[in-house]
């Protein structure tokens, strides 16, 4: 059994530990909650511009841009978020093996050199590079901070290798944030635009609470339907809309800014479920240090008593002796 000047040292050693942890947790939470907000800033401009493409869908004439078109696959860009640091359980490690598993099918598929990775994110650039991969891009800064301008950039430059015909598909992997307890990796296509799947995604988010627990994030879901019944729904938006010139010509407009949204999205996305995932993982290993301390307490306690114990039956035995 170690001495108790050891499992003292150990204590002090674990409660500095679950300080850092709490605090990061908390750093995590308030993070959180500002990405959050980004979110929610960006969801009226992202339901119009939906709303719009999705009347234009149901319309009779079936348009066509060089955005929506399929052509034979001969080279794939890959945009793969990650975060900048670590410590934020395994948001990393599953979006780095996603890309490893892509470029490995896509190499397989169209053979070696096929496959260019544009990383967002200072953790998946490095991989990529250790891997050997075709790295476009370093877009660590703008992972700390958010740039719709950045993305524009980045979706602008895919367009126009897109459209000399330099790559032929481009997809997105990422997590998508679903609430702070759950957050998806997601893999889906950025170019060419398959606007009738792309709507027709799931786009829930919880951006009302940092909670993790699901028994709790089912009550809060429960009563905020109930709410939302309450109070009537919306109005539905007039869509007879007038198209000029034509419709081609307003998609041809409309798609590339559909396209924006959707990197801007994604990198939204994926800070929001860097700073759920690091919350839970400092919450965990802050529960973890708790069960420690409380382990460490009692081992003291008996080592104390044991030692309390030894020293009285030596009092005593020397007593008798005399």
């Amino acid at each position: 059994m170690p001495s108790l000047k050891e499992i003292k040292g150990r204590i002090a050693s674990v409660n500095s530990t679950r300080k850092i942890t709490s605090a990061m947790k908390m750093v995590a939470s308030s993070k959180l909650h500002h990405a959050q907000v980004a979110i929610q800033n960006m969801l009226p401009y992202e339901t119009m511009l939906e709303h719009i493409l999705k009347s234009f869908l149901a319309a009779e004439a079936e348009p066509q841009t060089i955005f929506d078109q399929e052509r034979p696959v001969k080279r794939v860009a890959l945009v793969v978020f990650s975060s900048n640091s670590s410590l934020c359980g395994g948001f990393n490690a599953n979006v780095i093996k996603l890309m490893q598993r892509t470029v490995d099918a896509y190499t397989e598929e169209l053979g070696p050199g096929s496959v260019e990775v544009w990383p967002i994110g200072r953790k998946v650039t490095e991989k990529a590079k250790k891997l050997g991969y075709d790295v476009k891009c370093d877009k660590a800064p703008i992972v700390d901070h958010p740039n719709v301008n950045e993305c524009i950039e980045i979706a602008m430059e895919l367009g126009q290798k897109f459209a000399d015909g330099k790559i032929d598909r481009v997809e997105i992997l990422y997590h998508h944030f679903k609430s702070a307890g759950s957050q998806i990796l997601t893999k889906k296509q950025f170019l060419p635009i398959d606007l009738e799947s792309e709507l027709g995604r799931d786009h829930e988010r919880d951006l009302t609470t940092n909670i993790v627990t699901k028994k709790a994030q089912d009550y809060l879901k429960k009563n905020r339907r109930k709410k939302e019944v309450k109070e009537g729904e919306v109005a539905p938006l007039n869509d007879n809309f007038i198209v000029e010139p034509d419709m081609n010509t307003v998609l041809t407009q409309l798609l590339p800014k559909f396209a924006h949204l959707m990197l801007y999205t994604a990198l939204l996305d994926s800070v929001a479920s860097e700073h759920a995932a690091r919350m839970v993982a400092m919450q965990t290993a802050t529960d973890n240090a708790d069960e420690l301390l409380r382990q460490l307490n009692l081992l003291y306690n008996k080592s104390r008593q044991q030692s309390i114990t030894t020293e009285l039956l030596d009092i005593v035995g020397g007593s008798v002796d005399k």
